[in-house]
């Protein structure tokens, strides 16, 4: 008697026929996780049908050898069917029900061996066919991971930066009510010797802590808003870098500071956004420069822009920082055990960010002949096409 041979199964006909007892193993792991405690099943069962329908259609669909190696490369493929939808879905879903990124991606990977261990107990040999099914099947849960952890990362961080935004703007108030009652005592000359200098301390730390809020609320606007705002108009900078200087000529004193200014320093410019770079650059030159020679201020400008210059003597700055100096809680590994002072190492990303939105660009340069320079360019004229 002739036995006729079965036809290989085909991955994308055992999901179809077999979904509910994948579905089963997915919620069944699912239920070990943390996050999934108070889950009912729909909400553990999320987007997973949506997902494996989507891998089905996937899988049926012609790829050519161009697509699998722009697909392996991460690249995008423009196919008629895609897992990115559900993907996402899942990943915000899991995000607001408290899964953690590595539960999620747990689950993916219980996924797998879900689906390879039932189809494979199925099949007597593995023919070429099943070989490139598993290789299209890998693609597409990697895809989906990729998707999911995606838009996981972003809903969680949006979490985060709209608690931080909450959270400051209701610090703000009490915070500058003990600003202006420390001032005001300070200024009343009503403190004896012993508690005077107790409250000018009080009084520069309330300041700091104020500039560590306003930086914190500069960067979450920036993630969440697309950007700092700036509002130029016809400013001259003479006052601005005056002011910046004489604010730490009093809060800084054991410091000396030496300020020149040449040229035409007019310009479209938000004068409080450029006060705020310098006060960021002048902090960190006094943290981190010679306490025994001047700060430098040096302004000048051209027929085309304004350059602002803070420089200061001391260490130089580690040519392996140079390249992620301006990133978001930068904390450089030197500067004045005297003048260390807490702050959040947001000050050059939030200066960066400034000059950036007003056309201009800030450059570093940190040598032991001529110690560390940060030059702020700002065009006297430009339009905000920052988004």
């Amino acid at each position: 008697m002739t036995t006729v041979p079965v036809a290989p199964q085909r991955l994308a006909d055992f999901l179809e026929t077999s979904m509910d007892v994948v579905l089963a193993e997915w919620v069944t792991f699912a239920r070990t996780l943390l996050g999934a405690a108070d889950m009912n099943l729909t909400a553990l069962r999320d987007h997973a049908a949506e997902m494996l329908t989507d891998i089905i259609a996937d899988l049926r669909t012609p790829q050519t050898a161009e697509d699998q190696r722009r697909k392996s490369q991460g690249e995008e493929v423009h196919a008629p069917i895609s897992t990115s939808a559900s993907a996402k879905a899942h990943g915000a879903a899991r995000a607001d029900s408290g899964f953690t990124m590595v539960e999620m991606i747990a689950e993916f990977r219980a996924l797998r061996a879900s689906v390879l261990r039932l189809w494979t107990a199925e099949q007597d040999v593995l023919t070429r066919v099943h070989i490139d099914d598993l290789a299209r099947f890998h693609e597409a849960i990697d895809e989906i991971i990729a998707e999911s952890v995606g838009r996981f990362h972003t809903s969680t961080t949006q979490s985060q930066d709209l608690f931080v935004a909450v959270l400051g703007h209701d610090l703000r108030t009490p915070l500058h009510t003990v600003s202006i009652v420390t001032e005001a005592v300070a200024d009343a000359n009503v403190l004896d010797a012993h508690y005077a200098p107790l409250m000018a301390r009080a009084v520069r730390s309330t300041k700091r802590m104020t500039q560590m809020l306003d930086d914190l609320l500069d960067f979450t606007r920036s993630r969440m808003g697309g950007g700092l705002p700036v509002n130029p108009h016809d400013v001259d900078l003479h006052r601005v870098v005056e002011d910046a200087v004489d604010e730490f000529r009093s809060s800084s004193p054991q410091h000396t500071y030496a300020v020149a200014m040449t040229g035409d320093l007019r310009g479209s410019f938000d004068a409080p956004r450029i006060g705020q770079v310098l006060s960021n650059l002048l902090g960190n030159a006094v943290q981190h420069g010679d306490p025994t020679t001047p700060v430098q201020v040096v302004v000048r400008g051209d027929d085309a822009e304004v350059i602002v210059e803070v420089r200061n003597s001391g260490p130089t700055i580690p040519a392996a920082e140079l390249p992620t100096l301006f990133g978001p809680f930068k904390r450089l590994r030197h500067g004045n055990a005297d003048d260390a002072v807490p702050h959040l190492g947001l000050g050059l990303y939030i200066a960066d960010e400034i000059v950036t939105r007003h056309g201009g660009r800030l450059v570093v340069t940190s040598t032991d002949d001529l110690g560390t320079c940060f030059a702020a360019h700002l065009p006297r004229h430009h339009t905000d096409t920052v988004p």
